[in-house]
């Protein structure tokens, strides 16, 4: 079968398509030997977060909704944005091993990236809770998953993304300034910057590429004069290789503008930004960052999906704890506490409060019968949630 591109479509993901084979070759001895109406808890768990992560943040709840709306299982899940710890289930499905064992390679895909990128985007949030920043980094991945990943950066805190596609999935105006080529094109920086002006809607920000041509404190000076007014930002896209001390040519480039009558111009920097970049960069005239490869190829959360009960009994594989399981949450300082389903709430140690159920109902009998909440929603409980956390 010869196709364009390498990519699954919609019904060979929800027809199990994309599992591995050993999954099918599972339930084909399943059925045929009797075993098809054996019936399981199975949970997913990280056993531990990349880099040594404290919590994480969950994504692709729903997507996974989707998978598993019409077949015949139930599934208990956090609700998408919460925080998770290592060991504990962030989800449960219950019903026959051989109705859904194809769907656990779709279904760990489904949250393992989204919540690798929501959570490095989280990350960067904590670090810098009120600076602008953006998601760039959907050129350094596979185009299939472009609007996977803006949606995760975005619930994971940043304010937007440059993804068209995004943007008409999600509803939400995708944002970006402009490319070298644009100013290579033209030949000369103001004949691109004036373009640039003149030809888009006025509710595009006028933001300038200054990094092209010549010394990044130049071109603002030189795109500043140019526009005026009408100029919004500039932005440096300086690589590393060309940086030097980057805080001293921002705070070069801010002296500049401020002495020239500029201080409406605002100083965007993009380029290799990272977490210690971030840090590096907290107390430097930046009013925003341009965030790239560093989220978009976000290091994946290993979860794994394991039977933990067969026919109401606990049973599991070594290193995993059996049982039906609750994880409890404290509302106040988002501790949590994983206990046999059926256990009573418990209060926690350290607030004094009843602890929340986070395990809910996602689907009943192939039913979606959760609140699937907007992504602006999910977002915004992600960034209380943040103000409770600690990076370390």
């Amino acid at each position: 079968m010869k196709r364009k591109f390498h990519i699954a479509t919609e019904d060979e993901i929800l027809n199990g398509e994309t599992t591995d084979v050993y999954f099918l070759r599972t339930e084909k001895v399943l059925r045929d030997n009797g075993k098809a109406d054996i019936h399981v808890t199975a949970e997913v768990t990280a056993s531990g977060l990349p880099n040594g992560y404290p919590w994480g943040i969950l994504a692709g709840i729903e997507e996974v909704a989707h998978l598993f709306e019409g077949k015949p299982v139930d599934v208990y899940s956090m609700p998408e944005g919460s925080v998770f710890y290592p060991r504990e289930p962030v989800m449960k499905i219950q019903g026959k091993y051989a109705d859904f064992a194809k769907y656990e390679t779709p279904l760990l895909g489904l949250i393992c990236q989204a919540s690798g990128i929501a959570t490095r985007a989280a990350r960067i949030r904590k670090i810098t809770p009120d600076k602008l920043i953006l998601s760039f980094g959907i050129r350094r991945m596979h185009p299939a998953i472009a609007p996977m990943i803006d949606r995760a950066a975005y619930i994971g805190g940043f304010d937007g993304f440059s993804g068209v596609l995004a943007e008409k999935l999600l509803g939400i105006p995708s944002s970006g300034t402009m490319p070298h080529a644009l100013i290579l094109v033209y030949g000369k920086q103001k004949d691109a910057w004036i373009a640039f002006h003149e030809k888009l809607p006025k509710e595009i920000p006028r933001v300038a590429l200054v990094d092209t041509l010549a010394d990044e404190k130049f071109e603002s000076i030189m795109a500043a004069e140019t526009l005026g007014e009408n100029l919004n930002a500039v932005r440096l896209d300086t690589p590393g290789s060309r940086r030097g001390d980057f805080r001293k040519i921002i705070e070069e480039v801010r002296w500049e503008l401020d002495i020239r009558g500029f201080k409406h111009v605002k100083i965007f920097v993009s380029g290799g930004i990272n977490e210690q970049s971030v840090r590096e960069l907290l107390s430097a005239p930046v009013d925003g960052f341009g965030v790239g490869t560093y989220v978009s190829n976000s290091p994946t959360i290993d979860f794994a999906l394991d039977i933990v009960e067969k026919e109401g009994v606990p049973f599991t594989k070594r290193g995993k704890l059996s049982g039906n399981k609750q994880v409890w949450e404290c509302p106040n300082c988002l501790m949590h506490k994983v206990t046999l389903s059926d256990a009573e709430p418990p209060t926690c140690s350290h607030c004094n409060v009843e602890m929340k159920p986070l395990l809910q109902p996602l689907i009943k009998d192939g039913k979606i019968v959760a609140k699937l909440p907007d992504v602006k929603t999910i977002r915004e409980k992600v960034l209380n949630e943040l103000k409770k956390l600690s990076l370390d």
